[in-house]
């Protein structure tokens, strides 16, 4: 009899280890499957729930701005309450993790001090356990994943926290993978210097446009920008100020456009906007608005001395003007030069 519980028990052993093993090839898999951080973090959970099936699964992302750790992914049924909720480093058992960098394991949260009820509170979720294990990466800490409330007594144990490290590890690599990724493809589209979109990524963005504005049977407009007198300020002040200027006028389109817009840089001193379901009449309104802006804005050369400049805009909307890319962009630069061939600091609408 001894012998069949005792061999009732490898065999549960060794059940439970292929388990194991299945789910962490198939989040091996996962890693090579995406590069969309979200999909990847959902899918790496949803799999490795079935191994925990605690009542709450948590991800939580380092703010390296603010210090703070935030809920980005939530498995539970007060996940709408708890997603975007921040923690401070050090604030409750995530954040002793993520200070730490050490996994911790607590099976009855009343018993410690380390936990803070401040979430239970928000959300009306009684916390009993907890497994906690930091994200990190060659030094670098990405946040920490959490599981909350297991399904035994005790709810979780060390061969637990020693397999969730080990699926940390690999949504480690998933994120750090994605972001590179990212990085490297934002340098393809974008230009150094001001930080919009390069002219080559702009021509594909136009086209995905224009082909969503006709799918929907809305408007769109383009707008051509170019700065007046650019060739002055780099012969009196030298092209780093020139090219200060440049990056300012950048970020001020950047900062100052909608979100659903795009800006690019189209070559030199020239600029272009995509304003999707946008008429004419709210492109004008907007190139209004940004034409002050850039006659307002005030660079200071090395030498204190205060440097302004002002911009020529070309306006044409689709399909009040045209119904193509070619004679979208044609008529857009056209309008633009006719302005800075006669009164320059101005707007071409026809």
């Amino acid at each position: 009899m001894a012998e069949s519980c005792e061999d009732r028990r490898l065999l549960e052993m060794l059940h439970r280890r292929n388990e194991e093993l299945q789910t962490l090839v198939q989040i091996g898999k996962t890693l090579t499957s995406t590069l969309d951080i979200e999909e990847l973090t959902n899918i790496i959970i949803e799999k490795a729930n079935l191994l925990f099936k605690s009542r709450a699964w948590s991800l939580l992302f380092l703010d390296e701005a603010s210090q703070e750790l935030v809920f980005d992914v939530v498995v539970s049924e007060v996940a709408p309450q708890l997603k975007g909720q921040r923690l401070a480093l050090g604030q409750g058992i995530a954040g002793y993790v993520a200070l730490q960098r050490q996994p911790l394991l607590v099976a009855d949260v009343r018993r410690d001090p380390r936990f803070c009820a401040a979430m239970d509170r928000l959300t009306g979720f009684p916390t009993c356990s907890v497994l906690c294990v930091p994200v990190q990466i060659q030094g670098q800490l990405l946040g920490v994943m959490q599981l909350v409330n297991g399904p035994g007594d005790p709810s979780f144990n060390d061969n637990d926290m020693q397999l969730l490290a080990t699926i940390a590890d690999y949504v480690a690599i998933g994120i750090s993978n994605a972001r590179n990724f990212s990085r490297v493809h934002e340098l393809v589209i974008t230009d150094d210097l001001t930080g919009l979109f390069n002219a080559r990524y702009f021509d594909d963005l136009l086209t995905t446009e224009i082909s969503r504005a006709h799918r929907f049977g809305e408007p769109l407009s383009l707008v051509f920008m170019d700065l007046d007198h650019f060739k002055w300020v780099n012969d009196r002040h030298g092209h780093l100020v020139g090219s200060r200027m440049l990056a300012e006028i950048g970020q001020l389109l950047k900062n100052r456009i909608r979100a659903v817009d795009f800006g690019a840089r189209y070559g030199g001193d020239e600029f272009v906007l995509i304003l999707p379901q946008t008429g004419k009449t709210g492109a004008f309104e907007l190139v209004s608005q940004l034409r002050q802006r850039i006659r307002e804005h005030v660079l200071l050369a090395d030498n204190g001395t205060p440097v302004q400049v002002t911009a020529s805009f070309g306006i044409a909307s689709l399909p009040e003007d045209a119904d193509n890319k070619i004679d979208l962009i044609r008529l857009a630069d056209n309008r633009m030069y006719r302005v800075k061939e006669t009164s320059r600091d101005g707007i071409c609408l026809d």
